[in-house]
């Protein structure tokens, strides 16, 4: 198949297991990105199952093609599967948002591996069209085109980052664990994900399976499991005076985690979500033991960011429609926004 992903940090991890299964991806990126890409490859590295070290995962030689390109020059109808990978406020950039225009003019099947869920998405949670969400993102209305059941979210649950030491097409993976994708309504945009899932799961290198494996789930909530480890941990990672580790943000103080970590977990319930969608507590704390750096959220607003994406917003107006503030929740999204209001200050010009 030909797929095309949107971003290229996060989307090389995505781009690196569908060329590792056969399939062609086009990475839409920078210039320098894809300048980049074109001529070297990307290089993933993965930890496998009971090895010490990562190994290096380069495209070039993968069974499936890579090539990459800018916005202005991507062709949706020429792809079977269009993935988004970028952070939310990218989505607003002038050549990106035409671009959005014709993708969902195309009506292609698009799989967002977003931490901010395309508002395109939420419109197929029922309980979800009751509720204004649109300030919550920098741009609302870049998925106005989008009809609901051309998109999908796979909970971006492997955590990644590009060591800055590197270039830009080197990423290391943290934590390997698998994307788990929602169900389309239509059956023949689902046929496509599921022939995804099953080549990337026979995929074996010295007989071993490769971590991340993509997952099809019917229920439309799995991917929002996320919601809770994005705001016990990600989103805490964020301080007043500077930045912390996932690790500190979520073991610091135990008691404090479960318990948003849970009201989080119950916010997803009541919007129709089932209990089995999510991710024990206990199990996503182990996890948080090896996240040893601040979230990529947190790194951003470190380094000046004004604008990331808002999934603390989102859990925030959500609660408050339902009648369930959270003073902790209340107090996340306060220091985000100072951080925030404080790096634009900083940005403007003295007068």
């Amino acid at each position: 198949m030909e797929i095309a992903i949107l971003g290229a940090s996060y989307g090389s991890l995505l781009s690196t297991k569908l060329l590792m299964a056969g399939h062609n991806v086009t990475l839409v990126c920078l210039p320098k990105e894809a300048d980049l890409i074109n001529a070297a490859g990307t290089q993933v590295r993965i930890k496998l199952r009971n090895e010490d070290a990562h190994r290096s995962f380069y495209s070039q030689e993968l069974p499936g093609q890579l090539t990459a390109t800018t916005p202005a020059k991507m062709q949706p109808a020429d792809f079977d599967l269009i993935g988004m990978a970028m952070q939310e406020p990218q989505y607003s950039a002038p050549e990106v948002v035409a671009l959005l225009q014709r993708i969902a003019a195309t009506g292609k099947p698009c799989m967002s591996i977003m931490n901010m869920p395309p508002l395109a998405y939420l419109k197929r949670i029922p309980a979800l069209n009751e509720i204004d969400l649109s300030a919550c993102y920098t741009d609302d209305s870049v998925w106005a085109d989008f009809d609901p059941e051309n998109v999908t979210l796979c909970s971006p649950d492997p955590q990644a980052f590009r060591p800055p030491e590197e270039e830009l097409n080197v990423l290391h993976v943290g934590l390997p664990t698998n994307f788990k994708v929602a169900a389309f309504k239509t059956k023949s945009h689902n046929a496509i994900i599921e022939q995804l899932a099953a080549d990337i799961d026979s995929v074996r290198v010295d007989d071993k399976e490769i971590p991340v494996k993509l997952k099809v789930h019917q229920s439309l909530f799995v991917p929002l499991a996320k919601w809770s480890m994005l705001i016990t941990g990600n989103y805490r990672c964020v301080q007043k005076g500077g930045i912390q580790s996932i690790k500190d943000a979520v073991h610091t103080d135990l008691d404090k985690s479960r318990a948003l970590y849970n009201y989080v977990g119950g916010i997803v319930e009541e919007l129709g979500g089932n209990p089995s969608d999510g991710v024990p507590f206990e199990k996503y704390a182990a996890a948080a033991t090896s996240l040893l750096k601040p979230s990529s959220a947190a790194r951003a607003i470190d380094g000046g960011a004004t604008r990331i994406e808002r999934v603390d917003r989102v859990v925030q107006t959500i609660g408050q429609h339902l009648g369930k503030k959270n003073p902790e929740i209340d107090a996340i999204v306060a220091a985000v926004d100072a951080r925030l209001a404080a790096n634009k200050s900083e940005t403007l010009e003295p007068v």
